[in-house]
């Protein structure tokens, strides 16, 4: 639909790679975030990926603060923007297949950094005999899962923290202080979100002569 608009007004002017990260920091901002300025240019693949390659590139469920820093690292981040950019979790929900590992799993798969209270009410909502067809099931990242704040770090600083990253962050030496100053300060959260943000819109990007601007997202065009 928005491509469809855009093609109208703009043909082959504006690429569905540029209009996903549009379309991201609208997001942001419309459910109360920073305003970002992003870099515009991209170019779209002449290749189609399924979503399993998607997923590939994102931690998985299970992921350590240890393993996320030097993935975000990679991106260019600082160790500030790697803990702004897990600030996302302010929003929307966590399936309940993916944090089976952490209410049942083997006592290595824990962190303590877990409100016993917390903790039961996910295990009442989150059964430990679910199963795949039962994925529907969910839990809000946090109580105000439809505005983009900075509670996400306070909830892990009460033990909240849903995924195993929620709930090393501050723990971990190196991220502690960030939490902290995040949960303190909306607006240094908002700061180096912008910036973090900005840096992971240009992982794998193509530009210049590289690919193609598709008139339709969803067919791969040369």
């Amino acid at each position: 639909m928005v491509k469809s608009r855009v093609e109208e007004e703009c043909p082959r002017q504006v690429s569905c790679a540029d209009l996903i990260v549009l379309a991201a920091r609208e997001a942001v901002e419309v459910s109360g975030g920073p305003r970002i300025r992003v870099p515009l240019g991209r170019r779209d693949s002449t290749t189609a990926s399924g979503s399993e390659t998607a997923d590939a590139s994102l931690p998985s469920a299970d992921t350590g603060v240890h393993d996320a820093l030097r993935l975000f690292n990679k991106l260019g981040m600082t160790t500030e923007e790697a803990v702004a950019i897990m600030g996302a979790h302010t929003l929307g929900v966590t399936h309940c297949l993916n944090i089976m590992n952490r209410l049942y799993g083997p006592l290595g798969d824990k962190t303590s950094n877990m409100n016993p209270e917390f903790e039961l009410a996910l295990k009442v909502i989150c059964p430990e005999s679910i199963t795949a067809i039962q994925n529907a099931s969910f839990v809000f990242n946090d109580p105000s899962a439809f505005i983009f704040d900075n509670w996400y770090y306070r909830n892990t600083m009460a033990g909240h923290g849903i995924l195993k990253i929620d709930a090393e962050l501050p723990l971990n030496p190196e991220t502690a202080a960030y939490v902290e100053q995040f949960a303190a300060h909306r607006e240094d959260f908002f700061q180096a979100f912008g910036s973090a943000f900005v840096k992971l819109s240009y992982a794998g990007v193509l530009t210049g002569n590289n690919g193609v601007v598709r008139s339709m997202c969803n067919f791969v065009e040369f």
